[in-house]
């Protein structure tokens, strides 16, 4: 396979989750970037970058790098990949993609325009675990799948000013730890939602605290969620079907599934299945960023990303709840 040069936009914990990834895989970071001199710097130091950049854009202009890999905020991922995909390269960009389902049809047909590969870091879409659960499912092990419940709850610390609960930054919980959850729904139901009920509560700055989901496709799947940033639930995934269910603990970084059968309403078998590690899921990523590079396309895997994008914005209209920068609402159509 080709060696690929990947830049940083971002110096986080996650950039340094990533970093450490790249040096795991490749050796070495070949850049980053970061208006902050003196966290780029540092970060470049701690994870042996080769070329530091405090404009991004100067970075994303580099001839050398071929991957643009986005860890800001999540206001500013949509500018960045603009430019990225107009300067030629290929993105990785931090869930949530975008701030909501407008800027991520104009960014998805900028790629294909463009014929660059643009996808989203959820490290779920590369654990091989879920190869095991999909071919489980596909051969009809668990027959016709009915319903999925998902939860997702972090207890951030009570901080207003904090970034997580900043609506200016498109805080809250449904775009932090909530595209998560409605990936892992979406995954597993055979077409899009188009049903959504929902309910709401939220923190003092505005956006959302808590809220529980609940889709509905029109071949009668349904899937319920429940989030939070302010009560801690053990992140866990359950796919249900005519002839058994799928639990999944810590499923955005999972590798064991088990699995109850349920040949009557009186029999049940089990099974553990497990597949991969948890300290290599960005490493993961990478591989398979790479490898969608080399083979033109993503294995359908940003037509899940647009599904959840469109789900995110039609549960926040719902709730009638706005960022600063927003100049319309979207609805799923």
């Amino acid at each position: 396979m080709k060696k690929y040069n990947w830049g940083i936009i971002g110096t986080g914990w996650i950039a340094h989750e990533m970093a450490g990834a790249l040096q795991a895989s490749k050796g070495e970071v070949y850049a980053a970037a970061n208006p902050n001199e003196d966290e780029l710097k540092k970060f470049a130091a701690e994870k042996r970058v080769k070329h530091i950049f405090t404009n991004p854009d100067e970075m994303i202009k580099d001839p050398n790098i071929q991957i643009i890999y986005i860890a800001t905020p999540h206001t500013f991922h949509y500018d960045y990949i603009k430019k990225a995909l107009n300067a030629g390269k290929h993105v990785l960009c931090e869930k949530a993609i975008t701030v909501n389902a407008d800027q991520f049809d104009e960014v998805e047909k900028l790629a294909r325009e463009k014929n660059l590969i643009l996808s989203e870091g959820f490290t779920l879409y590369h654990m091989p675990i879920y190869q095991k659960v999909r071919n489980l499912i596909d051969n009809g092990k668990l027959g016709k799948i009915k319903l999925v419940q998902v939860n997702f709850g972090s207890l951030k610390d009570y901080d207003p000013s904090n970034k997580f609960f900043n609506k200016a930054l498109a805080g809250g919980a449904l775009l932090d730890i909530g595209g998560y959850a409605t990936a892992f729904a979406r995954m597993f139901l055979s077409k899009q939602p188009e049903s959504i009920l929902t309910t709401v509560k939220f923190f003092e700055t505005g956006v959302d605290e808590q809220s529980g989901i609940i889709l509905k496709n029109t071949h009668d799947e349904m899937a319920v969620m429940a989030l939070s940033m302010r009560a801690k639930q053990p992140k866990r995934g359950v796919i249900s079907g005519t002839k058994g269910y799928i639990e999944i603990s810590n499923y955005p970084r999972a590798t064991e599934a088990q699995i109850t059968y349920t040949a009557s309403a009186h029999e049940e078998s089990h099974e553990t299945i497990t597949a991969g590690k948890t300290s290599e899921a960005l490493e993961y990523e990478i591989q398979d960023m790479e490898r969608y590079i080399e083979q033109g396309h993503d294995d359908g895997e940003l037509s899940i990303s647009r599904d959840v994008a469109h789900i995110l914005t039609s549960v926040r209209t719902s709730w009638g709840m706005k960022y600063p920068f927003d100049e319309k609402q979207f609805f799923v159509n």
